[in-house]
C-alpha cells in the first residue's frame, strides 16, 4: 500500500485499533497524529481476554475476517520473532456446563474447515496438562490448536515504536477530544485544552466510547457495551500456556507468568454508579480466582494482583462496524469486540481505505450503512465533542 498524497490523518485513541491503523498509515507514508485521552493501551486494550480466535458459529463475512486477522499475527510473529514473549498459539481448550453440549459448535467448526479436535477427559492431561482434567464436561471438550493469546499493552507498544520511527506523533494525556465538524466534514480534532488540530481525515477508534462520540455528532450506532471487568493474578508456577473458555473461567496466560481471568456471571455484577464510575464486588473477585484454582492443573491458589474494570466495546449485533461515517466527509470509525483478534487487520485494510478512498470488499458487511437509521446527521456546531475513550 502506498500513498500518492501526503494526507494528514489524526487518529483519536490509543488502543490496539487506533495504534494498529496509526502505524499502517504511517507505514504508507501518510502524516499521521495518534492522539488519546490518557497512556496507550489504558482502556479496553490494557483489559482484554485477548484470545485469538475465530471459534464458534459466525457469519461466514465475520468468519473470514478473524481468520484473516489470526494470520495477520502469524506474520507478525515471523517478522518479530521478539515477540513470543507476549503472542503464543499454544492452543485453546473449551467445554459446555452439564446440561448443554459443544458438539453443535464442534460440528460447526470442522463443517467449515476450522482446526478442531475433540477430546474426552481422558486424553486433556495429555493434550493440555496445565488442566485439571476432572473438571471438564463428562461429554469432553473441543481442543482448537490454532488459536492463542497477545498481551495487547506490549503490542501496542511495538506498533507505536513503528509509527514513530516512520514518523507519526503521539500525543498523549490530552483530555476530553473533540471531532471538529464544520460544514458536515471532519477537519480535525480539538483536544482537551482547546489546542486545535487540523487533518485531512480523522479516524476514531475508541473502544466503548464510539457510540456516545457519535451520538454527539448526530449519528446513531447500536450499542450493546456492557460494563466488565478482568482479574489479573499475581505469577502462578508452573506456567500456563493453554487459554481456557470454561463455563465459570475464562484464563489467558500473560507474559510474566500471571494469569487474566473473566466470566459473563462476573461482568454482570458489576455495580454502575450514576457518575459513570464503577464498583466490582470482592466476591466476584474471589470467585474467579477460584473458578480459576478449579480448571487448573494442582489447583494453585491464585491471588489478585490488580482488577481491570470499564467498558467492553460490543456492537449492538455483535459483528464489527468499520469504515468510513457517511454522513460526515473525512471521519472514519472503528467499533468492535473482539479488538484483539481484529487489531492487525482492522488497522491495516482500514488504513488503505482511508488513504485510497477505495473501500474493501473484506469489509462491505460491517460498514454502518447496515443499520437502517444508520449515518443521519442532526444539527452539529464546529467542534461538536465527546469524551475519548482512555
Amino acid at each position: 500500500m502506498t500513498s500518492r498524497n501526503l494526507l494528514h490523518v489524526v487518529v483519536i485513541g490509543a488502543g490496539i485499533l487506533g495504534t494498529s491503523t496509526a502505524a499502517h498509515l504511517a507505514r504508507a507514508g501518510a502524516r499521521v497524529t495518534l492522539v488519546t485521552a490518557g497512556k496507550p493501551a489504558d482502556g479496553a486494550s490494557g483489559r482484554s481476554i485477548a484470545w485469538l480466535n475465530s471459534s464458534g458459529a459466525r457469519s461466514p463475512e465475520y468468519r473470514y475476517l478473524r481468520l484473516i486477522g489470526i494470520d495477520r499475527y502469524r506474520t507478525w510473529s515471523v517478522r518479530h520473532p521478539e515477540s513470543s514473549a507476549y503472542l503464543r498459539f499454544d492452543g485453546a481448550l473449551k467445554w459446555a456446563d452439564e446440561g448443554e453440549s459443544f458438539a453443535p459448535t464442534f460440528a460447526y467448526e470442522r463443517a467449515a474447515g476450522y482446526d478442531s479436535v475433540w477430546v474426552d477427559s481422558a486424553e486433556v492431561a495429555a493434550l493440555t496438562p496445565d488442566v485439571d482434567a476432572s473438571t471438564v464436561a463428562s461429554e469432553g471438550a473441543i481442543f482448537n490448536a490454532g488459536e492463542g493469546w497477545v498481551n495487547l499493552p506490549d503490542l501496542v507498544t511495538a506498533l507505536l515504536a513503528e509509527a514513530v520511527a516512520d514518523g507519526a506523533e503521539l500525543i498523549e494525556d490530552a483530555g476530553d477530544v473533540r471531532v471538529d465538524v464544520q460544514e458536515g466534514a471532519a477537519v480535525g480534532v480539538i483536544l482537551g485544552d482547546g489546542t486545535r488540530i487540523a487533518a485531512d481525515r480523522v479516524v476514531l477508534a475508541t473502544g466503548g466510547h464510539v457510540p456516545a462520540q457519535l451520538a454527539a455528532l448526530g449519528v446513531t450506532v447500536p450499542d450493546a457495551t456492557p460494563a466488565a471487568f478482568v482479574v489479573i493474578t499475581e505469577p502462578v508456577d508452573p506456567r500456563v500456556r493453554t487459554v481456557l473458555n470454561t463455563p465459570r473461567v475464562a484464563v489467558r496466560p500473560m507474559p510474566d507468568g500471571r494469569l487474566v481471568l473473566d466470566a459473563d456471571w462476573a461482568e454482570k455484577s458489576i455495580v454502575a454508579a450514576d457518575d459513570g464510575s464503577l464498583t466490582v464486588p470482592d466476591s466476584s473477585v474471589q470467585g474467579l480466582l477460584d473458578e480459576g484454582s478449579r480448571v487448573l492443573a494442582g489447583n494453585p491458589t491464585l491471588r489478585a494482583h490488580r482488577v481491570g474494570a470499564g467498558l467492553k466495546p460490543i456492537p449492538g449485533d455483535g459483528e464489527p462496524v468499520v469504515g468510513a461515517v457517511p454522513a460526515i466527509d473525512g471521519l472514519y470509525l472503528l467499533f468492535t469486540h473482539s479488538g484483539a483478534t481484529l487489531g492487525l487487520i482492522l488497522g491495516e485494510l482500514l488504513a488503505e481505505e482511508v488513504l485510497t478512498g477505495r473501500p474493501s470488499p473484506v469489509l462491505d458487511a460491517f460498514r454502518l450503512s447496515r443499520f437502517d437509521d444508520a449515518g443521519e446527521v442532526g444539527e452539529v456546531g464546529i467542534g461538536a465533542w465527546a469524551p475519548v475513550s482512555r
